[in-house]
């Protein structure tokens, strides 16, 4: 049996593990796993423009995948949490950044997702979050 290794994101991840008591990310095995990601920096602001937040938030799930020994080119699934911008979907404004991210950073390879509109999250201002699972070491990774 492996057992699970936690990982905290330094900045950020410290301040949440004090003040909630969670961690960032979990490896057990080849398998990572992290909680759920927003486009906050270390000082827990959040971009003006939804693009930004949507790419800090990709940035801060690379950030977080790095410290468990994993990429993005690991990413086998994604769960995104969304505050949606259209009155009868999560919006294309989300939509297209996303999907440009994910192209960008596991090139040809495309994983599960899995697209949530909900009505609040878990900080004021924020308006996406992303969780996912990598595995590691199977001749995805880069």
């Amino acid at each position: 049996m492996n057992k699970p290794e936690f990982f905290v994101t330094p900045g950020y991840g410290e301040t949440q593990l004090a003040a909630m008591h969670y961690s960032q990310a979990v490896r057990t095995g080849d398998r990572v796993e992290t909680s759920g990601q927003g486009g906050w920096d270390d000082n827990w602001n959040f971009p003006e423009a939804l693009e930004d937040e949507i790419i800090q938030a990709f940035d801060n799930v690379e950030r977080t995948l790095a410290l468990a020994g994993a990429t993005w080119r690991d990413v086998i699934a994604v769960d995104s949490y969304h505050i949606p911008s259209s009155e009868d979907s999560i919006g294309e404004d989300h939509n297209r950044v996303m999907v440009e991210q994910f192209r960008q950073r596991m090139g040809d390879r495309a994983p599960i997702w899995t697209e949530v509109g909900v009505s609040a999250l878990g900080a004021p201002r924020m308006r996406v979050e992303i969780r996912v699972t990598a595995t590691v070491g199977h001749g995805h990774g880069s």
